[in-house]
C-alpha cells in the first residue's frame, strides 16, 4: 500500500490472504495503512445437540421466539456475516463494511473515526449505572430507540445483546456480530420479538437494581410505538 493512497479492494484482499493464516484468534484487530481493521476468521463448526434440546422446550412451551437460531460456525458462519452486514448496510444502518471476504475468513472495518473508537453499549451502561439512576435510564433508553430504529427499517439484528451494540464517535448506535440469521428460521416477527428479548435480558439485572418501574414505564413506550 502507498503511503497516503487510499486501499482498494485489491488491497483488502491481499491483506485478509496474508494475515488469515497469521492470526491465531478468532477476531482480532489490525492497522492497514491509517485504517483499522477487523478479522473475523473461521471457527469449528458447531454440534447440533443444544439447539434440538433447545426446540423442544420452546415447542413444549408454544413459544416460536424461542425456537432456536443455529449459529453453524465454520465457513458458513463467515458467508452469513457477510450477507447480513450488506443487507443491514443497504437498509441504511451502522454497521461494519464488508472490506473482504474469503471462506475462511472476513475483513470488516472499524465503526470509529479519525482514531476514535466507538464504545460498546454495554461499557456505557455501566459507567452509566454509576451516576445514577436516570443517567442510566438515558443510556438504555438509546438502545431501545436503536432497536427500534432496526425494526422500522423492515428487518432485524440477530444477538442484539448490549455488548453488540456500539455508539460511534458521533453518537449514532452501531450493530455487530451476525454469525446466525434468524430469518433463516423465523418470520419476521419472531426475529424481532427475539431482538427485544435479547435486549432486556442483557439489561435486565442492571435496570431492574436501579429503576425498575421506570424502566418498565420506558419499555412499554417504545413497544407501543414499535
Amino acid at each position: 500500500l502507498t503511503p497516503g493512497e487510499p486501499p482498494q479492494a485489491d488491497d483488502y484482499a491481499q491483506f485478509l490472504r496474508t494475515m488469515l493464516p497469521q492470526q491465531v484468534k478468532a477476531v482480532a484487530s489490525h492497522r492497514f495503512g491509517n485504517e483499522r481493521v477487523w478479522l473475523k476468521k473461521a471457527g469449528p463448526r458447531h454440534g447440533s445437540l443444544r439447539y434440538h434440546v433447545l426446540a423442544l422446550i420452546a415447542g413444549a412451551l408454544r413459544l416460536e421466539v424461542l425456537r432456536p437460531v443455529p449459529n453453524p460456525g465454520g465457513e458458513a458462519a463467515i458467508a452469513i456475516e457477510a450477507e447480513r452486514l450488506r443487507q443491514l448496510g443497504a437498509a441504511g444502518l451502522r454497521v461494519p463494511r464488508v472490506l473482504a471476504q474469503q471462506g475462511e475468513g472476513l475483513l470488516i472495518s472499524d465503526l470509529g473515526e479519525s482514531g476514535r473508537a466507538p464504545v460498546v453499549l454495554q461499557e456505557r451502561l455501566d459507567q452509566a449505572a454509576a451516576a445514577g439512576p436516570a443517567a442510566l435510564l438515558a443510556t438504555w433508553r438509546e438502545g431501545l430507540a436503536a432497536i427500534a430504529l432496526v425494526h422500522a427499517r423492515r428487518t432485524y439484528l440477530s444477538q442484539a445483546f448490549d455488548r453488540n451494540l456500539v455508539q460511534c464517535p458521533d453518537g449514532t448506535i452501531g450493530y455487530i456480530d451476525f454469525e446466525d440469521d434468524p430469518g433463516a428460521t423465523l418470520p419476521l416477527a419472531e426475529c424481532q420479538a427475539r431482538d427485544w428479548l435479547s435486549y432486556l435480558h442483557s439489561t435486565a439485572m442492571l435496570v431492574d437494581a436501579a429503576a425498575p418501574h421506570d424502566a418498565a414505564a420506558h419499555w412499554h413506550a417504545a413497544l407501543e410505538r414499535a
